[in-house]
């Protein structure tokens, strides 16, 4: 990926639809795959990935340019993401307290490495629907997306013990709903 010229940035926050088209190739694939890691289903990622370029066509001509575009895109796809989580988390709430429970039907995998991986994404997704979005989200920049605290809090625009204490505490619920509970018979 490369960065975008500062005369591309310039017309398309003009209003040049061909300008803000360079943008929109060079970033879609980036700000896909970040949502996807924060709301977890393609249907949705997509049509968070659409919001976040609206936002962006909408709000491009605040751009500074204090920071690389990557950098402040990213802030746009991972608010924006966060937000659709505890729209969805806050819905669901609601299903289960109406007794609506909805079952998704998922087809066999066809071998053993396939249901060990098929099975591993699902404990994965267990855990990380566990986790309230701000929590999730910092932990998919750590642990998928590889950012370090410093980058994390800049990207949410929280202080870096905030970044700390949410990994800390999602570590903690991930860590206690993976762990098999025995009792005495």
């Amino acid at each position: 990926m490369s960065e975008i010229s500062g005369d591309i940035v310039n017309k398309a926050a003009k209003g040049d639809i061909k300008a803000f088209e360079s943008i929109y190739r060079e970033y879609f694939e980036f700000v896909a795959n970040v949502v996807l890691r924060i709301v977890k289903h393609t249907d949705d990622a997509e049509d968070v990935a659409q919001e976040v370029f609206m936002t962006i066509y909408r709000n491009l001509k605040t751009f500074r340019g204090e920071s690389a575009l990557k950098t402040w895109i990213y802030r746009i796809a991972i608010n924006t993401a966060i937000n659709h989580a505890k729209k969805l988390s806050r819905e669901f709430r609601q299903i289960l307290e109406h007794g609506n429970d909805k079952a998704v039907a998922h087809s066999p995998p066809e071998d053993e490495d396939a249901i060990k991986n098929q099975e591993n994404k699902k404990m994965i997704a267990r855990l990380l629907d566990a986790l309230n979005p701000d929590q999730r989200a910092c932990i998919v920049l750590r642990n998928l997306e590889g950012l370090s605290y410093q980058e994390i809090a800049e990207n949410l625009n929280i202080p870096i013990n905030t970044v700390r204490s949410r990994i800390k505490r999602a570590r903690e619920a991930m860590m206690s709903l993976s762990i098999p509970r025995y009792t005495l018979s």
